[in-house]
């Protein structure tokens, strides 16, 4: 799906009533089959930006287009037609806790069923074999008929990611999903999120706190401040220099990781070229 933004304003619901913004004037192209990482502070309008591509947030100003439609100029059910070629995954995954896992993850296809297929599947869930793959590229295969409320943090994100798979979508939107997993579990849910968009030809955007992460795993990466577009690089452009800059009133936040597992260039100034993603 082919991305378009252009001098996107916004803020989340919670902050309606604010006068400051949490995303100021964001353009972006993004094309379809690209996979990108958001990094930022905490605060910096990185869930906010997510929430707006997948026409979740209206914009207050600003104009958003998913393959050349603008989503806030559909009717209702066009856009429903539109989400559903769309997965958001949020960083804590909307998981009921009294449902089973297969059930959980077959209602990520609720958008192709009927009403009574779809109240079928709370009693008979009707992907069973796909939601086993799917557990099974995270190791939780074990786990398809427990109850949500019956597994860990980690598992319960890793049933989130799992979610995404399940899904058609040409675009996934993942926030923060490596937040409650362990190292050898991040490596292994990143590895697989980028494998398996690349074998469906989706797009790919995540957000992260773990910048060795977005550095070393995706070709491009964009930095978020106070709701501003500080950077749109391809990831070998990204440097200390800049990530201390991105990071200059967080620096607990940057010192959290190791600069020396970050695929960087040493003191090397931001290009005024094409090497620059963002759009003029």
């Amino acid at each position: 799906m082919n991305l378009d933004l252009r001098k996107i304003v916004a803020k989340p619901p919670s902050n309606q009533r604010e006068t400051s913004f949490r995303l100021k004037d964001i353009s972006l192209d993004i094309q379809s089959g690209e996979h990108l990482a958001i990094i930022g502070p905490s605060g910096s309008g990185k869930t906010t930006l997510l929430q707006v591509i997948a026409a979740a947030l209206k914009p207050i100003s600003g104009e958003l287009n998913l393959n050349g439609t603008n989503p806030w100029d559909l009717s209702v059910s066009q856009l429903q037609e539109l989400r559903s070629k769309l997965f958001y995954a949020p960083q804590i995954p909307p998981l009921p806790p009294r449902q089973r896992v297969v059930t959980t993850l077959s209602s990520s296809r609720l958008t192709g069923m009927t009403l009574a297929t779809s109240l079928l599947n709370l009693i008979y869930p009707q992907h069973t074999k796909d939601a086993m793959s799917a557990l099974d590229l995270f190791d939780l295969q074990e786990k398809i008929w427990k109850r949500v409320d019956h597994l860990s943090g980690g598992e319960r994100q890793r049933v989130g990611l799992a979610r995404v798979l399940m899904s058609s979508a040409e675009l996934w939107l993942v926030d923060e999903p490596l937040s409650a997993l362990d190292p050898k579990r991040s490596k292994q849910a990143i590895s697989t999120l980028i494998t398996e968009a690349n074998k469906r030809g989706a797009t790919l955007i995540v957000t992260l706190h773990q910048i060795e992460v977005a550095t070393g795993k995706f070709p491009r990466v964009i930095g978020l401040k106070d709701g501003s577009l500080e950077f749109d690089l391809a990831a070998e452009l990204v440097t200390k220099n800049i990530l201390h800059e991105l990071y200059a009133d967080h620096e607990d936040e940057l010192n959290s990781f190791s600069t020396s597992q970050v695929n960087i260039v040493e003191n090397l100034e931001i290009p005024k070229t094409s090497n620059i993603c963002r759009p003029q």
